[in-house]
């Protein structure tokens, strides 16, 4: 097929398509399914995280709106990056603790050397570092998502839930077949935002060894050197940067187009202000 590609396009051009086609470039393009499943899986996980954490805010039990709060401010000051690398960190050595105490015996345990045994390391895999890394996503936009959908909540005229309670349906009734369904046509256009602020933070995940398209990146562009060939090629990394920045515009340009369909989705059947 190449040889037939490079009749038909020169050598120049066959060259280069055989070069961006070879195994390591293959592996690069296989590895944007870990970006993608990151970013969706960590959007439900956010939207889940929001629901509750707007819940807890509205909840008339005083606790809970401590915990509805407390969750939202302490999350959304820490960084980012910090919160990705300090979770699947703390995760993975509370587990070791675990099977620490399991395995190891009480000299072992006594000493300094972490794992204290080797029964008690716990050797993770991508697909781990990923679900982990998911769950940090989850965790972190899903205290945004808990403001705007806070917001949206109260956003629902008032009179409507007045309504729905003079027609005899109790409060968990009111609060998901009435707030909950309305309020989306106000979250949306937050929640999108907060879309777009998952969808770059994606980009983190080689911090947990996790070769994604981040990491391919850096190590197909930096400078290659064969011992048979010498240099092969300088440091390319800023095109292959560029081809990311390519790839993020375009995802956000699509998540654009998704989100009007949702927003006119579920206005449909509402009364609007402006009808």
């Amino acid at each position: 097929m190449l040889e037939f590609l490079t009749a038909i396009l020169g050598d120049d051009l066959g060259g280069k398509l055989a070069y961006i086609t070879n195994g390591k470039h293959l592996a690069w393009y296989a590895s944007l399914r870990y970006t993608l499943i990151a970013a969706v899986a960590g959007a439900g996980l956010a939207v889940l995280f929001g629901l509750l954490g707007a819940g807890l805010k509205l909840s008339r039990i005083t606790p809970l709106r401590w915990i509805g709060n407390l969750y939202t401010t302490m999350i959304r000051g820490i960084p980012d990056v910090l919160f990705l690398l300090f979770f699947p960190l703390a995760f993975e050595h509370l587990v070791e603790a675990g099977m620490a105490y399991l395995s190891c015996s009480p000299e072992q345990l006594a000493g300094s050397r972490w794992p204290p045994c080797p029964d008690a390391q716990w050797f993770l895999s991508s697909t781990e570092y990923l679900i982990m890394a998911c769950v940090s996503f989850g965790i972190v936009y899903g205290a945004f998502a808990a403001n705007v959908i806070h917001g949206a909540m109260l956003a629902v005229p008032g009179g409507q839930l007045e309504a729905a309670q003079a027609f005899g349906f109790n409060d968990r009734q009111v609060f998901w077949h009435f707030r909950v369904r309305q309020m989306w046509v106000y979250a949306l256009p937050g929640l999108s935002n907060v879309w777009l602020l998952l969808l770059k933070a994606t980009s983190l995940l080689s911090l947990l060894q996790i070769t994604d398209i981040v990491a391919w990146a850096e190590r197909l562009g930096s400078p290659n050197y064969l011992p048979m060939a010498g240099l092969v090629h300088p440091d390319w990394r800023w095109k292959y940067y560029l081809v990311l920045f390519v790839f993020y515009i375009l995802m956000t340009l699509a998540s654009e187009k998704f989100f009007a369909w949702l927003q006119a989705r579920a206005s449909r059947g509402m009364l609007r202000a402006d009808a």
